[in-house]
């Protein structure tokens, strides 16, 4: 009896363990599952077929003004040039995020660095072709990737993070720096440099946000040092 019973019970233990690391990295096994997805389809359509999904995607002006949530949405799963090295990129990043921020916070701060990141650069390139700076064919350029949402998870990682977590988000971070140049061309207004950089700021405000009311909320407690709600606080305030 016991030799049928201990695979039994190693396999609900396990399933056990996949629930609850289901249920802390909701956010950022759902990313990495949903580019995983995404890539394998688009390697299974023909080039043209996977060109043209991808330019429906792509988060250019023309497509903004037309389907902007479907761009928005979509894009951030499909990866130009070296497609099959950003399961590792995500992984270093969104796993340390979320486990430092949590399910919701994690997602809005780097939905948010995505959107702002994408509306600011390609809002930059709308008014350069409106004033005759750019040609028109920039309306259409391809502006896909998950790079927004990796450089985000990044800046949640580095501010809440574990010190292993803040250690492969440093090392995520270099990598796109030096060997990705995500902010190559940035003083030319490149659409890239723009995205990156946009998605770093509002991240890193975003995650100084939630610390600042975090740092309250801990002050308010009793006992925690800082003013409380009558007793010692009150009276060492008077």
């Amino acid at each position: 009896m016991r030799a049928p019973t201990m695979p039994l019970l190693r396999a609900g233990r396990m399933q056990a363990v996949a629930c609850v690391l289901a249920r802390r990295y909701t956010v950022a096994s759902s990313f990495l599952a949903g580019y995983l997805a995404v890539t394998v389809a688009g390697s299974l359509l023909s080039p043209p077929a996977r060109s043209a999904f991808a330019a429906w995607a792509s988060t250019s002006v023309a497509n903004l003004e037309h389907h902007p949530a479907g761009s928005l949405a979509v894009s951030a799963f499909i990866a130009e040039g070296s497609a099959y090295a950003w399961p590792a990129l995500i992984a270093l990043a969104a796993f340390g995020a979320n486990r430092g921020l949590g399910n919701g916070r994690t997602a809005v701060v780097c939905a948010a660095g995505h959107v702002i990141g994408t509306l600011v650069s390609e809002g930059i390139v709308a008014y350069r072709v409106d004033q005759g700076m750019l040609p028109t064919s920039y309306r259409h350029i391809l502006d896909v990737g998950p790079s927004y949402v990796v450089v985000s998870a990044i800046v949640v990682a580095l501010v809440f993070g574990s010190r292993p977590a803040r250690a492969a988000a440093a090392l995520d971070l270099a990598v796109l720096v030096f060997a990705g140049r995500i902010f190559s061309g940035l003083g030319h207004l490149d659409v890239a440099a723009v995205g990156h950089l946009t998605a770093l700021l509002v991240a890193a405000s975003g995650a100084m946000l939630i610390r600042a009311r975090r740092a309250r909320r801990v002050r308010r407690k009793p006992g925690s040092g800082g003013p409380a709600r009558g007793g010692a606080g009150q009276d060492a305030a008077a």
